[in-house]
């Protein structure tokens, strides 16, 4: 598929998708999610072990193209959520490998709740979150009103939907929403260069790690301890667990092959 919505680049175990609409503020469209969905199968094909995710010109994502719908009758967007949204999000979650978002501009409506999805979320000082909903009658989806509540606390996330004013890159940080300010010129230096990190690191613990802070707020504490000993145990069979102990016995940088 050749791709107008969006670029792909792979250097790699390092995959970087762009949303590539940057005069609608790459506002998603069926035919982006199309262009998306190819991608992601290419990256997950491809010897990939972490993604960047990020935005082509001033936005990182708009969220919805309400232009791309159709308002001659009732709109369906339960049809919309379901065939593009939230497989995107469940997606960005599952994956087998570490996802960085570049939040390079406004992040608004279903794009921030995308951005939010991912593992790593650096953002750029003059980037914002804004869950826009509210403006035209509707709640926070893609996941907004589980990311927001897990991440920033129920007040706040009933601050951002009710409200729906905009909330700095520096805000968001502090709430711990996102990972890191990164400033706007140095933003995809940064991200590229947690990416390389992460691409030489154990990726079958990244994983692992992922599921285990996943599982943590649905579960007990002896749940939770029942499940980092079964994740732990199945991490020690590794070569890359027993690559970690090599190096570090033999004081020299490991070399893990994800595996």
């Amino acid at each position: 598929m050749a791709y107008e919505t969006i670029l792909y680049e792979q250097d790699g175990a390092i995959a970087k998708l762009s949303f590539n609409r940057p005069d609608k503020l790459n506002s998603l469209t069926a035919a982006m999610h199309a262009e998306i969905r190819d991608c992601l199968d290419k990256i997950e094909a491809a010897e990939t072990r972490v993604l960047i995710l990020t935005g082509e010109g001033r936005g990182f994502c708009a969220g919805q193209d309400l232009a791309d719908l159709d308002f001659s009758g009732d709109v369906d967007l339960s049809y919309t959520l379901e065939t593009d949204f939230n497989p995107l999000v469940r997606r960005l979650t599952s994956a087998k490998f570490p996802v960085i978002c570049a939040v390079n501009g406004i992040a608004a409506g279903a794009g921030a709740n995308v951005a939010l999805a991912c593992d790593i979320v650096l953002a750029a000082r003059g980037a914002s979150f804004l869950q826009a909903f509210a403006r035209i009658g509707l709640l926070p989806d893609a996941g907004g009103t589980w990311s927001m509540t897990k991440l920033a606390g129920p007040a706040r996330a009933r601050g951002m939907a009710l409200l729906a004013d905009p909330i700095s890159a520096e805000q968001a940080e502090s709430w711990g929403m996102i990972w890191k300010v990164i400033d706007d010129d140095a933003l995809q230096d940064e991200a590229a260069k947690i990416a390389a990190k992460l691409a030489k690191g154990p990726t079958k613990a990244y994983l692992s790690a992922r599921q285990a802070i996943a599982a943590a707020g649905i579960n007990t504490l002896d749940q939770q301890l029942d499940l980092e000993s079964k994740l732990q145990g199945s991490l020690a069979a590794s070569d890359d667990f027993r690559e970690g102990v090599d190096a570090f016995l033999q004081k020299r940088p490991a070399d893990f092959k994800g595996s």
